[in-house]
């Protein structure tokens, strides 16, 4: 007995020794991590500032973003914190993916980071290292086979020693800015000791200086290459399209890189290819039929020609197909219907024909049609019906008529349908949608009809536009109380009547101008405190402007209540902290004075008051206003004189300044003109034509050219002029308007002034327009006139001018009328001959080089719009503004391709689309 207890507890001795060797076994296979490299780690922490705005693009490909570092704590095992990989049997820090981390800062030359030497895997990307160069210490990591430093906002040159990294599988230096700069010899050596390379992103990487040969040597390894947006220049070796394992190559936003396919014995294994905004110029390619495995082919912007091909119906894989914005003429070729899997679709910007096909309907899997600004015709057909997946359809901008089919009311997933600027026709209440519709552009048709009670189960809508159409009857808003998110609502150019509706209180944008609205302005409207467009201009609306409409939103942009018969006082109150950029009261019948609370409107950039009856004297406070570009006080009774500016600099952004028509008196104001900078220098490159800004609301602008006022639209940055007419100014026209160096338009005339017309006016090398008729001048039209070579208007009549009329250039084109009521004058085009004594000597002009004003637009085309003579309007008009866009449209109404979005952490995902109206 005894001799078995003492077995047992030998054996339950052993037992534990055993327990034990295995504990401290396990414990020891797991060995931490070394204390040089967690004191390195710790090192480089202290280097950074954590703030969430830097990796903000982490959300757009659904990464999770935080800050990683706030784990790393001293005296813990550094192969716990998050971001750090340990070599299972060593416990070296191996791995260091800190992307989407919020870092902010910069890595020296000599940081701690460097001192990590068994680094295999290193993710940086989606950080902020403040422009900082990368150091040329990276390329010591010789064990790194991944290496990620991508949308971080590095800059400079890419160092020479990331060509020494021969062990990397992948490199990402992509940005979403060229900062980045690789030269022709690190290209070389990259591409001559990354042998095992099967990831190259480069997209944004400045590489203007490398030959394209540098890519007939790539690794065979390579699966997938990013090159959009190099600035690459010239011929691309066919050999990229022959690296046996390639399966993405992305080329896009190289507008001066020319391709073309291998002709014979190719075949690829390629799956997403994007050429789009490179060149090819000319028929599709057929070898694009051998690229059997091809799902994502986007060819946008690549001057194709010629009709889209049959043989493309057997690219039956295809997902995403986009031809846009090239030459395609002819129509659909009906082999398209094999392409079953097909879920991206768009040829929008092309020149293609005929009915949209029945066919169509075969389509089941597609979820998005881009058709847009086509020659499309006929009718939309029923058999859309069967796309039970499609959640956008654009078919703007084609000639489609007769009635919009009810089949979308049976598409649950529809939530965009473009149908603006067609010829469709019917009744607007007897249209059907799905609930699911967010987005309905039906602008620019033929309908007509009330606006039936229906829409109020479009209880997600966001955005409605039924503009431009022959809609008629009043509206009720009591039916767009269900409607709680829709936030742009545009009912403009209709013939609606009735009161002015009041919108839902949380309406952004609301458009019911050009229509036959009556009554007057209710101050309930001041409840809609989030809008931020408000135009209600061209109705009959009367009565006096609710005091509170000055102040009732802080969130308000544009307030434009023009051609109204609209009486009384302007609001007195203007809140400060207002948003207000946008303030048009022009043509109504307002009175008193205006109110300096405008000074409160700090992002006021258009001041349109013209065609009211103000009497006040010229608001010299609003000089402290400090964007102000348009200012419009024409056909008022301002008066008093001009002299009393703060400062030389005052109204330094002043673009469009018309104060024609009133009673202002005294001498033209020298400090005035000297305080336009505006007018006197431009950052616009030359030729270059822009618009201000883009958005939902166009503000146009009155101007007064012969006697005739003129709505012109679409102002351009470019576009400058001053309207002193029909004033009382008098004295002698100052020199320093000669300063002006970019002043387009000069009108003024009908005023008392005297002297001679200044030679400085010569110096004005881009004006279009002047006008200085109706006045006393005296003396001789001075030569220097004839080197304005852009002069398309001249008008000097009802002077006292005296002497030759100059000749050379522009002056060739004037007519009698130019100069007629100074009897003094002679020569040509006048009946009266100078004497020999009197005759002008030749000019002497040295050659041109500026372009032409409005490059692409001849003087015929604009006196076809705007009548004979009248020249210089075509660069006036209306002022886009890119207002504060709901975040919530912006991705139903920017209709541009989206980019191809790049995961710090090598993932890939084809984004959010945006589409515009």
């Amino acid at each position: 007995m005894m001799r078995s207890l003492i077995l047992l507890s030998q054996l339950f001795f052993y037992l534990l020794l055993f327990l034990y060797s295995q504990l401290t076994s396990s414990s020891s296979s797991v060995p931490l991590c070394s204390q040089d490299q967690s004191f390195a780690l710790l090192q480089f922490k202290q280097l950074f500032s954590f703030s969430n705005d830097v990796s903000f693009n982490c959300d757009e490909v659904g990464l999770h973003y935080y800050p990683k570092m706030e784990s790393w704590k001293e005296g813990t095992d550094c192969c716990s914190w998050d971001g750090v990989t340990c070599d299972r049997m060593k416990g070296d820090v191996i791995g260091l993916d800190l992307s989407c981390s919020w870092l902010c800062g910069t890595i020296p030359f000599n940081s701690s980071l460097f001192l990590l030497p068994h680094l295999q895997w290193l993710n940086l990307a989606s950080n902020n290292f403040n422009y900082s160069s990368i150091s040329s210490r990276f390329g010591q990591f010789a064990r790194l086979k991944h290496l990620d430093l991508s949308h971080s906002m590095f800059s400079g040159k890419v160092p020479l020693e990331i060509s020494q990294l021969s062990q990397l599988a992948s490199l990402d230096l992509s940005d979403y800015n060229s900062y980045l700069k690789l030269e022709a010899s690190v290209v070389k050596r990259l591409v001559q000791n990354l042998t095992k390379l099967r990831e190259l992103h480069l997209e944004n990487v400045e590489m203007s200086s490398i030959s394209l040969s540098s890519f007939m040597n790539l690794s065979s390894a390579l699966t997938s290459i990013t090159l959009n947006n190099c600035l690459l220049r010239g011929k691309l070796p066919d050999h990229i399209f022959r690296l046996p394992n390639l399966r993405e190559l992305i080329l896009t936003d190289n507008p001066e890189l020319t391709w073309s396919f291998p002709m014979v014995n190719w075949s690829t294994p390629l799956r997403y290819l994007d050429v789009s905004r490179t060149i090819y110029s000319g028929v599709l390619p057929k070898s694009i039929g051998k690229m059997k495995f091809i799902q994502h082919l986007f060819m946008s912007e690549c001057k194709f020609n010629g009709s889209i091909p049959a043989w493309l119906g057997n690219l039956t894989q295809l997902i995403d197909l986009d031809l846009s914005i090239n030459n395609f003429s002819g129509e659909m070729p009906s082999s398209i219907s094999n392409l079953f899997v097909l879920s991206y679709f768009d040829l929008r910007s092309n020149n293609i024909q005929g009915a949209l096909p029945i066919w169509l309907g075969n389509l089941t899997r597609v979820t998005e049609i881009f058709f847009g600004t086509n020659n499309f015709t006929g009718q939309i057909p029923s058999s859309l019906s069967n796309l039970k997946n499609l959640t956008f359809l654009g078919l703007r901008y084609n000639n489609i008529g007769g009635r919009i089919p009810n089949c979308f009311a049976n598409l649950t997933k529809l939530t965009a349908i473009h149908l603006s600027y067609n010829q469709l026709t019917g009744q607007f209440a007897e249209f059907q949608f799905s609930d699911s519709l967010e987005f309905l552009s039906l602008d620019n048709n033929r309908l007509y009809g009330s606006i039936p009670k229906s829409i109020s189960n479009l209880v997600n809508l966001s955005f409605l536009d039924i503009s431009s159409n022959d809609l008629n009857g009043t509206v009720d808003f009591n039916m767009f109380k269900k409607l709680k998110t829709l936030l742009y609502l545009n009912f403009r150019a209709n013939l609606l009547h009735g009161v002015l509706p009041v919108p839902p209180s949380s309406m952004r944008n609301f458009l019911i101008s050009n229509n036959r609205l009556s009554g007057e302005i209710p101050s309930s409207i001041c409840n809609v405190t989030s809008i931020e467009i408000l135009d209600i201009s061209y109705n009959s609306l009367s009565g006096t402007i609710p005091s509170c409409l000055g102040n009732f939103s802080n969130s308000l942009v544009v307030m434009d209540l023009r051609r109204n018969n609209i009486y009384g006082t302007m609001p007195e109150t203007f809140a400060e902290g207002n948003t207000l950029r946008t303030l048009v009261f022009n043509g109504n019948q307002l009175e008193g004075l205006l109110p300096k609370s405008l000074v409160n409107c700090k992002y006021l950039e258009v001041l349109d008051i013209g065609n009211n009856k103000i009497n006040d004297s010229f608001p010299y406070w609003l000089e402290d206003l400090p964007v102000l570009q348009v200012l419009i006080l024409r056909s008022n009774k301002f008066n008093g004189q001009l002299d009393n500016f703060k400062t030389k600099s005052s109204f330094s952004l002043l673009r469009i300044i018309d104060l024609s028509h009133n009673e202002f008196s005294g001498s033209l104001p020298t400090n005035f003109f000297k305080g336009l900078k505006a007018i006197k220098t431009t950052k616009e490159s030359e030729g270059e034509v822009k618009y201000m800004e883009q958005g939902y609301y166009q503000d146009s602008v009155i101007v007064a050219m012969k006697g005739q006022s003129f709505v012109l639209e679409r102002i351009l940055t470019i576009f400058t002029t001053i309207d002193l007419s029909s004033n009382k100014f008098h004295g002698k026209i100052p020199e320093v308007i000669g300063m002006l160096n970019f002043l387009r338009g000069l009108n003024l005339s009908h005023n008392r002034l005297i002297g001679h017309i200044p030679s400085s006016l010569g110096l004005l090398s881009v004006l279009e327009s002047l006008d200085l008729s109706s006045n006393r001048l005296n003396g001789e039209i001075p030569m220097q006139l004839t080197s304005l070579t852009f002069l398309a208007v001249l008008n000097l009549s009802q002077n006292q001018l005296m002497g030759p009329i100059p000749q050379g250039k522009q002056f060739g084109t004037f007519q009698n009328n130019s100069y007629g009521g100074n009897l003094g004058l002679c020569g040509f085009p006048l009946s009266k001959n100078c004497g020999i004594d009197e005759r002008p000597p030749p000019p002497i002009f040295q050659e041109d080089n500026n372009p032409m004003f409005m490059s692409g637009f001849g003087w015929e085309a604009v006196l076809l719009g705007y009548g004979c003579g009248l020249v210089f309007g075509i660069a006036m008009g209306y002022f886009m503004f890119k207002i504060g866009k709901p975040q919530c449209l912006l991705g139903l109404i920017e209709e541009n391709r989206p980019r191809k979005l790049k995961m710090p952490s090598n993932q890939r995902s084809r984004g959010s689309r945006n589409y515009s109206i």
